[in-house]
């Protein structure tokens, strides 16, 4: 047997020695690396006014996008099995189209002219409005009243009237339809050339990055999160549906006019979480008080809705939808009540849509996924 040579130490191993402690990760997988340096949390601060004020400015051409890109998000399940049937992108994009063209149309047609015909019936219900709420009504002009000598008061006998003529209301009602229209074309054009695309943004990022891991765990994030998203949106787009199709059946059995009219606007309403619904509750109650003439007929069609809201939004959502899908509901009325200020009622419509795919997102990446907890909500009994 060959012996070891003098000129090669021999190996020193010290008795009770350990082994070397494995190397601590610098943040732990669900840690949110927050900034400590306070010029750093100014200039984010400064950073996140600016990004607000910029949004607010350019809602005319952020809305259209984000609308685009969540019915996008929406329609990638039927874009799939499009593709698995073999029909080719173009078709499937240009049928996408047209089914969201013509649920628009849909959309409209069964608001605008009941709509306008409970708006013709207002002025000969007011009377019978008032006699129902007769007992409201004299401490409400009580308060009129002592504001116009307060007023009366500090102008002076001989303070001078201006008046500031307005663009007038048809002036208003021509400039919101067109600018609603030009959104609405910007957001289909936009949508089909989305549709058209496909994973072609994604492709292109993926071909940036460096190593195959990367490119592997990119994909895999991204899949996730659009396969997640679109459920999310789907789920939800159904539920809502179902809660109007019910909500225009309890319009019509119990007799109130215009059945289609409150199903739409059930269906619109339910994707204003806590808020939507108090206002359908309102409007339906007031619609069934001017048709019935009687507070207790016109409260069984606003309970009905009560009903349906509750056995959906705390039973079936929920349950379809799983844990980590449902939002705190704190954050869900902050969100509202801002991108309504922001944008108004489309933004309003956007907040709660926005908010799930932000947390779906943060869900997935792991330096974000304390974000994403803290936009979740505690676990229901």
């Amino acid at each position: 047997m060959a012996q070891p040579s003098a000129d090669t130490p021999a190996p020193v191993v010290l008795a009770g020695a350990a082994s070397p402690p494995p190397a601590e990760p610098a943040t732990a997988p669900d840690e949110m690396p927050l900034p400590q340096d306070p010029k750093t949390l100014l200039l984010l601060g400064i950073f996140l006014l600016l990004s607000f004020y910029a949004l607010y400015l350019a809602g005319p051409i952020v809305l259209p996008v984000i609308f685009a890109v969540i019915l996008y998000l929406m329609l990638q399940p039927a874009m799939r099995l499009g593709a698995k049937f073999g029909l080719p992108r173009l078709a499937a994009a240009l049928l996408m189209i047209i089914l969201v063209i013509a649920g628009l149309v849909a959309l409209g047609y069964s608001l605008s002219s009941p709509a306008a015909d409970w708006l013709a019936k207002i002025p000969q219900s007011l009377a019978q409005l008032e006699a129902q709420i007769r007992i409201f009504k004299q401490p409400i002009a009580d308060l009129e009243e002592a504001s116009k000598q307060l007023e009366h008061l500090a102008e002076g006998e001989n303070a001078v009237s201006v008046t500031v003529a307005g663009p007038g209301v048809a002036g208003l009602l021509f400039s919101g339809t067109r600018n609603m229209l030009t959104g609405i074309g910007t957001m289909i054009v936009l949508l089909f050339f989305l549709l058209m695309s496909g994973d072609l943004f994604l492709r292109r990022f993926v071909e940036i990055l460096p190593t195959l891991s990367d490119k592997k765990q990119v994909v895999e994030i991204a899949h996730e999160i659009e396969s997640n998203i679109s459920a999310y949106l789907a789920t939800v787009s159904m539920m809502n549906i179902a809660v109007g199709l019910l909500t225009g059946v309890a319009a019509f059995l119990c007799g109130l006019p215009d059945p289609v009219l409150w199903g739409t606007l059930a269906f619109l309403l339910n994707y204003i979480p806590i808020l939507g619904p108090l206002c359908g509750i309102v409007l339906i109650f007031l619609a069934s008080l001017l048709t019935f003439g009687t507070i207790w007929h016109a409260l069984l069609p606003a309970g009905l809705y009560l009903g349906i809201h509750l056995i959906e939004g705390e039973f079936v959502t929920p349950l379809l939808l799983a844990r980590r899908f449902i939002l705190n509901p704190v954050l869900i009325v902050v969100s509202l009540v801002f991108w309504y200020w922001m944008w108004g009622i489309p933004g309003a419509l956007l907040a709660v849509p926005m908010l799930a795919t932000t947390k779906i997102v943060c869900d997935r990446i792991k330096p974000l996924m304390a974000f994403g907890h803290f936009l979740g909500s505690e676990p229901r009994s």
